[in-house]
């Protein structure tokens, strides 16, 4: 039997959506390990026979089926044989729009329907398999979130809920969540992967956190959109229209956590909800093993947005505090994301999409000021005067205050009505 090889998955759905090419998978039919290793491929992976393309670099995986022997994604086991069809092999993919495969020669295979679902701009799982893997709970839901005119067949969606409801989800690894909540922060629309989520009951068992915002009131003279769910939707959805990096979308998403732990009797109101929030997305952090830069900058957002917001009311002294409390002068790059994921929590409001946040570009421009002072002069002038201790402090203190003599004044209208908004 001559071995085939076929291109499959996400490359060849880009391709009829006529998406930039993506970096291709390819899956070969009627070979051994033997065969390819003779031929030149590199093995790769532990778990099933991968291989890589002697000349190309590309990855090519031997056609395989695979039976559910045990709880959560790795419960699973393969059988990678030369007889394994094509077929056998698409029948174990999550999705029809990622079964469809490509011959050599261009040939379509779509035993599932796929193309008809990419027509349709349909979501639908390929087989009642995909209860299995509790991964594709978040690969769904993160697919959603890049093609969002695509809806969920019904069906699938019932499937979701019912992995939800038989505790698949909870066998999840916090490395794992992570990543796909990554991939999903990072798609043009990240707020249909939150959404789609809490409508199969998956984030209230993977974020409570994040759930419980829904339902809790806002002041609406700060959001018009009234709901904090609804708030962190649009934040989101505005962090990804400003091209925000990773730790930016992660911050966003977790800044307002503390909303959700407001006894109920002070709502609309949260006073005190930056602290609760802090504390909130460490621990989650913690929880979901988030990389650093994500957790820090969340962790500062999180305590501080609400005196960003109110920066425009703030006097000399007031904003070195902040840029302190921020390790703005050692940390200028983090600080510049902050302002970024403030201006989204800014415009993140029902309607104010477009409105001016001269908060950002009034902060770095005290950052400026202030990095222009000579921090080792001013602390060597107060020892000169004798002073010791704290007192150096104060006067290095005392020397950033005055630089921001310089700072313009002016703000846009607006600034007072965002004001501090708890």
């Amino acid at each position: 039997m001559t071995p085939k090889f076929y291109v499959v998955g996400g490359a060849v759905r880009d391709a009829l959506l006529g998406l930039p090419a993506a970096d291709r998978d390819w899956v070969v039919v009627g070979a051994t390990p033997d065969a390819l290793l003779a031929q030149g491929f590199r093995p790769v992976g532990k778990d099933f026979p991968v291989f890589i393309h002697p000349r190309t670099g590309e990855e090519v995986a031997l056609a395989r089926s695979e039976r559910k022997t045990g709880p959560g994604y790795h419960g699973f086991a393969f059988h990678a044989a030369p007889e394994v069809t094509l077929e056998e092999d698409l029948a174990r993919r999550d999705l029809t729009i990622n079964a469809i495969a490509q011959a050599e020669d261009g040939t379509l295979v779509d035993p599932h329907g796929g193309q008809r679902d990419l027509a349709a701009r349909v979501l639908r799982h390929v087989s009642p398999a995909f209860v299995e893997d509790p991964v594709r709970v978040l690969r769904l839901a993160r697919l959603a979130a890049r093609f969002p005119d695509f809806g969920v067949a019904p069906e699938t969606m019932a499937l979701l809920r019912h992995m939800v409801e038989e505790g698949e989800v909870d066998a999840l690894v916090p490395e794992r969540v992570w990543q796909e909540l990554a991939r999903g922060l990072m798609t043009a629309r990240p707020s249909r992967m939150f959404e789609l989520l809490r409508e199969c009951g998956a984030l209230a068992r993977l974020l409570p956190e994040v759930d419980r915002l829904w339902g809790v009131p806002q002041p609406a003279e700060h959001h018009p959109e009234v709901d904090s769910g609804a708030h962190l939707m649009l934040v989101l959805d505005c962090a990804a229209a400003l091209a925000a990096p990773l730790p930016v979308r992660w911050a966003c998403l977790v800044h307002d956590l503390g909303k959700g732990a407001t006894p109920r009797e002070q709502w609309p109101r949260h006073l005190g909800h930056e602290a609760r929030s802090a504390q909130l997305a460490d621990a989650l952090a913690e929880r979901l093993r988030v990389p650093g830069d994500c957790r820090e900058l969340a962790a500062v957002t999180a305590r501080e947005h609400g005196h960003v917001h109110a920066s425009g009311t703030l006097g000399a002294a007031a904003l070195v505090r902040l840029l302190e409390r921020c390790d703005a002068w050692r940390r200028p790059q983090r600080f510049e994301a902050l302002l970024l994921a403030c201006e989204c929590d800014a415009r993140g409001r029902a309607g104010l999409q477009e409105r001016a946040y001269p908060q950002r570009a009034r902060l770095l421009e005290a950052l400026r000021l202030t990095q222009a002072v000579d921090a080792a002069a001013a602390a060597q002038a107060a020892m000169d005067r004798g002073e010791a201790g704290a007192a150096i402090g104060r006067a290095v203190q005392q020397a950033r205050i005055t630089a921001l003599a310089e700072l313009p004044a002016e703000l846009a209208a607006e600034l007072p009505a965002l004001g501090s908004a708890p």
